[in-house]
């Protein structure tokens, strides 16, 4: 079992940025790879960011490509998403997922591991 918790959410202007970090703990050793999803209200949850577990290949929406980057610390078990030039679209609770095996998913089903989830405001 993994555990993952969320932090650095909060309020920020439009074109601003934030950090978020995922803290992973439990069954670390295994290899697995990070993604982070978000879910606006009355939307369902999308696929954002994702990196395999070396951290060699990452993946993005279309609609966060340039602005967002996604990064990992295996020695601190954390993956985090740099989230810049923030938008209002952007707002939503912003999850974290693993899931064990290597490479990068761009779907929420092929991730086992759930953060909480922060949110994310962006006031225009």
């Amino acid at each position: 079992q993994v555990q993952l918790v969320e932090s650095g959410g909060g309020l920020v202007q439009a074109g601003g940025s934030l950090r978020l970090s995922c803290a992973a703990s439990g069954r670390t050793r295994r290899t697995y790879a990070m993604g982070w999803f978000r879910q606006a209200p009355g939307k369902e949850r999308e696929f954002v960011a994702g990196i395999s577990w070396s951290g060699g290949t990452t993946d993005y929406a279309d609609s966060v490509k340039g602005r967002f980057t996604i990064s990992r610390d295996n020695n601190k078990n954390t993956s985090y998403l740099q989230m810049n030039s923030l938008k209002p679209e952007d707002t939503a609770v912003y999850f974290c997922a693993a899931r064990a095996i290597g490479n990068v998913a761009t779907y929420s089903a092929a991730y086992s591991y759930w953060g909480q989830g922060t949110q994310v405001t962006v006031s225009s």
